[in-house]
């Protein structure tokens, strides 16, 4: 047999060989499992630690931000599809750890704290993620994830000693939402309990109309994510017209500040995006 098992994430892609899986990202090389997408950025900018958004992790600071293409959802109002839903025909700049690193280094004189993997989904390129976070803590710098939290148990315990902060996108509180998404409500789940453990947390919700818009939905994502910690900050931002979703208006604005005074029965910070 030539097909081999993927088991970066949940979806646990069986392969054949020279074919990719659901991530676009991902390659059976007729021995193993191979990142297409190592190295290959799509964007690398300077960005506010608030951008991410991290507000209670070094604010005030500046991260260099980095991404590259693919992605193992299927977001249907995605922000940033033109990469995520990309493969490896995309546009790329090849950069190696090495050179990420000296990079990160190199802007410290302007507030770098370190990097994030951010703009496309980084467990996708999990051994890009390791290699360069290995590194960035052999200096002294740090390593930052903005994820999708779709990863398996496993490989997220592996690499969670070398990363400092995560911001964990929570898209929904049911299975249904995620069902939508091509995802798994309790991975996630699962992620942002085994990452509160190790590192800074902080939690997403987009909130898209008609969705997952509901003051119940969200008061039980709240009391649940008190139950690891009170003090987990949740970001509760707004949803524009984007990729497949162009035919909702944005979320009202009214809506964001009604869910945030619900968030905040259970949650000492709680923050509105995009208002």
């Amino acid at each position: 047999m030539t097909a081999l098992t993927c088991e970066i994430c949940p979806h646990h892609c069986r392969i054949e060989r020279g074919e990719v899986g659901k991530c676009r990202a991902r390659m059976n090389d007729g021995d193993k499992i191979i990142p297409l997408n190592y190295g290959e950025l799509t964007s690398i900018a300077l960005d506010p630690i608030e951008k991410k958004p991290l507000y209670k992790f070094f604010p005030g600071s500046k991260i260099l931000s980095v991404g590259s293409f693919g992605c193992n959802l299927n977001c249907p109002f995605c922000q940033n599809h033109e990469i995520s839903m990309a493969d490896s025909t995309f546009p790329t700049r090849k950069v190696m750890p090495e050179q990420l690193v000296a990079l990160a280094e190199e802007l410290t004189a302007q507030g770098n704290i370190g990097i994030a993997f951010t703009y496309n989904e980084p467990f996708i390129g999990y051994e890009f993620v390791r290699d360069t976070s290995a590194l960035l803590k052999s200096c002294g710098l740090k390593s930052v994830l903005v994820t999708n939290g779709t990863v398996a148990p496993a490989a997220l315990k592996k690499i969670l000693p070398l990363i400092d902060a995560m911001n964990i996108d929570l898209k929904g509180y049911s299975q249904k939402i995620y069902d939508t998404l091509g995802g798994n409500f309790e991975t996630v789940l699962r992620t942002i309990e085994l990452s509160a453990q190790s590192c800074h947390v902080e939690v997403t919700s987009l909130i898209v109309p008609n969705m997952n818009d509901s003051p119940e939905d969200m008061d039980a994502e709240a009391k649940w994510l008190a139950s690891i910690s009170e003090d987990i900050p949740l970001h509760i931002s707004r949803f524009f017209p984007r990729y497949k979703v162009r035919n909702l208006p944005p979320t009202p604005v009214e809506k964001i500040y009604e869910l945030v005074a619900v968030a905040k029965r259970h949650l000492n910070f709680v923050y509105t995006g995009n208002c």
